[in-house]
């Protein structure tokens, strides 16, 4: 029985539910810039597809996969489009291999973190903090970028990237003077110094019939650096940079 005076359970659950949606719209407004009209769309953002292979349903439950191929997209155009702005005298593989090392899979992840979007990603506890490492909270922060495009339109997903992401975190005028090609730089090093050295190499699929590939660099039968990319060449380029870090050189 329930006595006057005391609340409805019904109310309590939903004045909780809106507390907590409330909260939710606050975290977005304060990493985007701009209040979510759309929330679901930032809720299936940040829910990584082994939460729905938990539940058991993928007719109701939707993961983040289709986004992350939307906001890759976005992403990719905004980028390219900032770039092809600042560097006016630039040629077509200067563009295109600054762009890669802005939107690879590595840094994607250090941003999403810079930005706090690990607090917001709803994943399986069973896949644990290596699969974090890999690339759940890039990936999160590319389906991000497409729930602000489809909520808000392109004009606020580029201030959201530009503004948000590359013009605070990202030093593009490091990455123009800093050695692009690490991989012939690592080989180079390695044959001075009588060195063996190979690249292990691992492919796996992603939403929109993408492969991402992990590489790997060996030296004398040790592991000592991992990159990651959406090719090859891109893996590989970001391992030997990880190496040559860990190297000193």
């Amino acid at each position: 029985m329930i006595r006057p005076g005391q609340p409805l359970p019904l109310f309590g659950f939903f004045r909780r539910l809106l507390g907590h949606d409330r909260a939710f719209r606050q975290a977005i407004a304060t990493v985007t810039g701009r209040t979510p009209d759309n929330v679901r769309l930032y809720h299936l953002a940040f829910t990584h597809s082994s939460i729905v292979r938990q539940q058991g349903d993928t007719g109701r439950h939707q993961s983040n996969e289709r986004l992350e191929f939307l906001g890759d997209a976005v992403l990719g155009a905004v980028v390219a489009e900032y770039l092809f702005r600042k560097f006016p005298y630039e040629q077509e593989g200067f563009l295109t291999e600054l762009r890669s090392r802005i939107v690879n899979r590595e840094s994607l992840n250090h941003l999403a973190l810079k930005i706090g979007l690990d607090k917001l990603v709803q994943l399986d506890p069973a896949q644990g903090r290596a699969a974090r490492s890999r690339s759940v909270n890039g990936n999160a922060l590319e389906a991000l970028v497409g729930a602000v495009y489809l909520d808000q339109g392109y004009k606020a997903a580029r201030k959201f990237v530009l503004g948000r992401l590359i013009k605070p975190f990202v030093d593009v005028k490091s990455l123009t003077e800093t050695t692009t090609n690490f991989k012939s730089k690592l080989i180079e090093w390695a044959q001075r110094n009588g060195k063996a050295i190979r690249y292990d190499l691992t492919g796996e699929a992603r939403s929109g019939g993408v492969m991402e590939f992990s590489a790997t660099v060996v030296l004398d039968e040790e592991a000592i650096a991992t990159g990651m990319g959406l090719s090859k060449k891109q893996a590989e380029q970001l391992a030997a940079e990880r190496a040559l870090t860990a190297l000193g050189i």
